[in-house]
């Protein structure tokens, strides 16, 4: 194998196996803006054949594109072309740019162009990929793949790698689900991503100090559309949100778990794994709580003999408490109806006070104090079940109603004297997205001195 930038490597097994070989292109100018990257590349007599794949670096499509800003602010374009921030430490950003890309600075560089300018990266790569693939063939009369690649970091893994941001021609990804290996077991989960491979090959000879832009594969034909063939664009192997299981850094998630947690009140009839509220309980009992003490009780009704047995009580205590209140049968009956939340869910949590370890003083004032103390930690640890289920894209909707009769809840769980109820948890999966939260100006709950 030749050093980046100097000529070619070959692929293979030494053995007459499969091979392919990977060349840069010498002779390439320098681009500037409105130049036809297609005609620069057929300048170089560049001997390509039919089944070739041409790998391109986004700089000089950046470039030809006219996609370079001045930099007198790089974070204003930084925040420019960002269209969510996954991750930040210090003035560094991981960001999802306006491409799908989930990148460094979204993209925006500053190396390999003039000093006081940044570039950005194609608007669409896919579409850039189209116009020199097109381009090279109304030139050459040839049928190549197009790849146009930028560099990336990744996570768990130390270095940069060359991967494919726009596409044409090119079977970018090779589904391998339902064959089987060299041992006959069923390949479930095996899709490569053929285009990202490509492009790292490309940045063997390429290099990313040494001016040559631009390389060729040999000996890959397979991975080239026929024209006409369904191929689609790098935008393909961008993961989506909904299959993302690491969609933001840590403190990321941890705010948008917070911002995302909505009361939910319809619940599809999927079952809740039990695993995730237990890990949800976890998280609730890292809440601050006085004197060393652990003043959380979760009790999970799992079943729904159990939720049923629970709502029916309460249901029949609460309307005796609106009869007594002078209520309607209509108004009653209405009532009721609204307060079914509990009831629709496919899983059912009540959270308990203990005040195990709480001290006596004989002072109203003390004595008061100290239990606030206890509901207060009994809160916190019940705002983090709600964030954590929220982190495991559960919904839920925290109602007051086994307040208003602890005995008729204590009596129908077979709960000791000492669990005081602090509401219930309705638990499942939303039926339906829910509604924005009004916008609440932060100021408006801040008071400096």
């Amino acid at each position: 194998m030749a050093g980046p930038g100097t000529g070619t490597v070959t692929g293979g097994d030494g053995g007459g196996g499969p091979s392919y070989r990977v060349w840069a292109l010498g002779g390439m100018p320098e681009v500037r803006a409105g130049d036809d990257l297609a005609e620069l590349i057929a300048a170089t007599r560049p001997g390509l054949a039919d089944g070739d794949v041409l790998l391109v670096t986004s700089k000089i499509v950046s470039k030809a594109e006219g996609r370079i800003v001045e930099a007198t602010d790089r974070e204003a374009a930084i925040d420019a072309e960002t269209v969510r921030v996954v991750a930040r430490r210090g003035t560094l950003r991981i960001v999802e740019n306006r491409q799908g890309l989930v990148m460094a600075a979204a993209g925006v560089d500053a190396s390999n162009t003039p000093a006081g300018t940044v570039l950005l990266l194609p608007e669409d790569p896919d579409a850039s990929a189209r116009a020199i693939r097109d381009g090279l063939r109304d030139a050459l009369g040839v049928r190549v793949g197009v790849v146009v690649t930028d560099t990336f970091g990744r996570p768990w893994r130390t270095g940069l790698t060359d991967v494919a941001i726009g596409a044409a021609g090119v079977r970018v990804l090779d589904d391998l689900r339902g064959g089987t290996d060299a041992y006959g077991n069923p390949l479930s989960a095996t899709v490569v991503a053929t285009a990202d491979e490509l492009a790292s090959a490309g940045d063997l000879v390429k290099g990313k100090a040494t001016g040559l832009p631009v390389a060729v594969v040999r000996g890959l034909a397979h991975v080239v559309a026929e024209d006409g063939a369904a191929a689609d664009g790098a935008r393909a192997l961008v993961r989506g949100a909904a299959d993302d299981m690491f969609r933001l850094g840590t403190s990321e998630a941890v705010r948008e778990a917070v911002t995302q947690r909505r009361t939910v009140r319809e619940f599809t009839d999927e079952p809740v794994d039990p695993g995730a509220v237990r890990r949800a309980v976890a998280a609730a009992v890292t809440a601050p709580a006085p004197h060393h003490t652990t003043p959380w009780r979760f009790v999970l009704l799992e079943s729904a003999k159990a939720r049923t047995r629970l709502l029916d009580a309460m249901r029949d205590a609460w309307i005796a408490d609106l009869r007594r209140d002078g209520g309607t049968e209509e108004s009653i009956a209405r009532r009721v109806r609204r307060g079914e939340v509990l009831r629709r869910a496919p899983c059912l949590v009540v959270p308990c006070l203990v005040m195990d370890g709480s001290h006596t003083y004989g002072d109203e004032r003390r004595d008061t104090a100290e239990r606030e103390m206890f509901v207060v930690a009994a809160g916190a640890g019940i705002q983090n079940f709600l964030v954590a289920l929220a982190g495991e894209r559960l919904g839920s909707a925290w109602v007051s109603s086994t307040m208003f009769c602890r005995e008729v809840v204590r009596e129908a769980l077979d709960l000791p004297e000492s669990w005081d109820p602090l509401g219930a948890v309705a638990v499942g999966r939303p039926a339906a997205a829910p509604r924005d939260r009004p916008a609440r100006d932060v100021e408006d709950f801040v008071t400096v001195r």
